[in-house]
């Protein structure tokens, strides 16, 4: 299924160039910055969440190279119904990307410097979770597993998964916290980090 993996690496060419591009000029026209701050200057933990999470983004070109390069689907996984799920999943994820970086506003960054003081950004769909980029970016890594169902896909989604959860963790929530004090910590207890309800 050649076909379904040029579409699949379409796609997310396509939404990497959208979310992080296009978006960097958007910001920069509104706000006279691109956003970008790159990987975090603490080091240790930190920095080696910063590049699991580049890697993992990067990786997830890596599943539909490989199925164009001839590599078998999942046994089971790799039927035309998985992969126009895939396709449907993948696109609902790129649109909520776009949501939701566009809900951030002027707060809208790609990495932490700790000398910035942005606004804590609670309404729209931050309002139902903390990270709503980062789970519309699984959510579009997960539908294009879905078109392309193989070993590679499977371990670029656990990647992004993994380094997701340790950018939140380790970098991010840290930093909102010290930054934001009781106004971030009131907003933990009521919405989830990824999912409605889950992770107060």
């Amino acid at each position: 299924m050649e076909g379904w993996a040029v579409a699949a690496f379409a796609l997310y060419l396509g939404w990497a160039v959208t979310a992080f591009g296009v978006r960097a000029l958007i910001h920069r026209r509104r706000t006279g910055d691109t956003g970008f701050r790159g990987l975090s200057d603490a080091g240790g933990p930190a920095r080696w969440a910063g590049i699991g999470f580049v890697l993992a983004v990067l990786a997830g070109l890596a599943a539909p190279v490989a199925a164009m390069a001839g590599l078998g689907g999942i046994p089971g996984a790799d039927g035309t119904p998985t992969r126009v799920a895939g396709l449907v999943v993948a696109l609902a994820g790129v649109a909520l990307t776009l949501v939701a970086q566009s809900g951030m506003g002027a707060s809208w960054r790609v990495g932490v410097d700790e000398r910035e003081r942005t606004e804590l950004v609670t309404g729209g769909l931050f309002g139902w979770v903390r990270n709503p980029v980062f789970t519309a970016m699984v959510v579009t890594a997960f539908g294009l597993a879905l078109m392309v169902p193989n070993v590679v896909a499977l371990l670029a989604l656990v990647s992004l998964v993994a380094a997701v959860q340790a950018q939140v963790r380790v970098v991010e929530e840290p930093f909102l916290r010290s930054v934001h004090g009781a106004a971030y910590e009131a907003y933990t207890r009521r919405t989830g980090r990824f999912v409605p309800g889950v992770g107060r």
